[in-house]
């Protein structure tokens, strides 16, 4: 992932106008949006140390200058913190290991299983399922699938089946991408992580182009719309909850108005799923 912090900043400073930050534009430019030299001089510093700074050779960015170039830049609350990330990386230790594979504790299984009625699942690093209930399996098909492919990314940008499963699948294919973006943020250093990126961007044209936005985003709630192949078209609201003891683990419980169309097809999804299994 080298070369984060200055891709995303260029890719910040592409998308403002310089009439919008009361700068004149002086006929055409090269490239879109702010230079870096007018960067600099709204953020108040000098136009080497930005240079620097895209470069990523500023490890000791203070806290004041990312926060003027965050306001220079117009960025979200959410971009803010990603900048702050990938500006001061956490250095990697000596000798520092591969982390184990992840696992999900038996009573977060328990509370998945309880959900009865819910779909539920678990997410960890790069997107991949990690767990989830009888609802949320034949909601997201996961066991029908090899582990490789239990991933978000992979399922939306090279199942064959996915733009028919996702009405929406434009957007869908944006969020999931802005999201492993910000994962990437957290974990530069991650060589699986790397290797998912560089499979993505070899298989699919959709995911190079987004991937080179860098567009940042945390998928915390919603609603998202599947085309289910036996439950017909299903409208979910969802929650992610935090699952304190793992901070790369979230769960993602869907949450459909009761009494609702959805509901009902979930029911009988589920009825359906039960049966099959027996």
């Amino acid at each position: 992932m080298d070369g984060e912090l200055g891709d995303f900043l260029r890719s910040r400073r592409a998308r403002i106008q310089p009439a919008e930050v009361g700068l004149p534009s002086y006929g055409r430019r090269r490239v879109p949006g702010l230079r870096r030299e007018e960067v600099a001089q709204l953020a108040g510093v000098s136009v080497d140390y930005y240079v620097r700074l895209e470069q990523g050779r500023g490890p000791h960015v203070s806290d004041a200058v990312l926060d003027a170039v965050a306001r220079v830049l117009r960025l979200d609350e959410t971009e803010c913190a990603y900048l702050r990330t990938v500006a001061r990386p956490r250095p990697r230790r000596s000798g520092e290991h591969r982390p184990p594979a992840p696992r999900v504790r038996p009573g977060v299984q328990l509370m998945l299983d309880g959900m009865e009625r819910t779909p539920a699942y678990v997410l960890g690093r790069h997107l991949n399922v990690l767990a989830w209930n009888a609802l949320g399996d034949a909601v997201g098909g996961f066991s029908r699938v090899p582990r490789a492919a239990r991933n978000l990314p992979h399922q939306v940008f090279l199942a064959p089946e996915a733009r028919d499963l996702y009405p929406d699948w434009s957007a869908v294919a944006a969020q999931v991408v802005a999201h492993l973006r910000l994962d990437a943020g957290h974990h530069p250093d991650d060589p699986e992580l790397s290797a998912r990126v560089g499979e993505l961007s070899v298989k699919s044209e959709d995911f190079r182009r987004l991937w080179a936005d860098h567009q940042v985003q945390a998928c915390v709630c919603g609603v998202k719309r599947i085309q289910h192949p036996v439950a017909g078209l299903l409208t979910l609201p969802y929650e992610t909850l935090a699952v304190q003891a793992e901070p790369d683990q979230k769960i993602v419980v869907y949450t459909p108005e009761p009494g609702s169309d959805t509901a009902e097809r979930l029911a009988l999804l589920g009825s359906w799923a039960s049966t099959n299994a027996r």
